[in-house]
């Protein structure tokens, strides 16, 4: 995979807080816990996790949450949206895929936390749908990007 800057950067839906990926994760994995469905306010969580070096924060920081007695969960402070997930100590941090520019660039490879996966999730992918276009007028479609 090409080291772009398309692929290596991410943030918040406000653009308050901005990263940088030095180099691609080394894992990516999904986790159905429960702390994991609070926090991101989902079935699951889905994570791109690389050394903590490898991480440049180039516009703002993000504010942080102690989630659990040794977990820290990183956020924008403006728009609230979810950008990181760490073992304080462990040298690592897990970003937010949804936070990456390019979420589609990095599947995951590994599930954590199963126990908390849904016995109908299988199915969701399987849901007849829309496409976001096809229930809004063009004329309208300016109004639904993201920030």
């Amino acid at each position: 995979m090409s080291e772009t800057a398309t692929t290596l950067t991410g943030g918040c839906q406000c653009g308050a807080v901005r990263y940088r990926l030095l180099k691609p994760p080394h894992k990516v994995s999904v986790c159905f816990c429960r702390m994991c469905q609070k926090a991101v306010g989902n079935y699951f969580g889905a994570f791109a996790s690389s050394r903590i070096e490898n991480v440049v924060w180039t516009r703002g920081q993000p504010s942080v949450f102690c989630s659990s007695e040794v977990a820290e969960r990183g956020f924008c402070r403006e728009c609230g949206t979810p950008l990181s997930f760490s073992y304080p100590g462990m040298g690592t941090l897990s970003l937010a895929v949804g936070s990456l520019d390019d979420p589609a660039a990095f599947p995951p490879s590994h599930a954590y936390g199963v126990e908390g996966r849904a016995p109908w999730f299988d199915t969701l992918c399987r849901l007849e749908g829309t496409r976001t276009e096809d229930d809004i007028p063009e004329e309208e479609l300016p109004a639904y990007r993201s920030r």
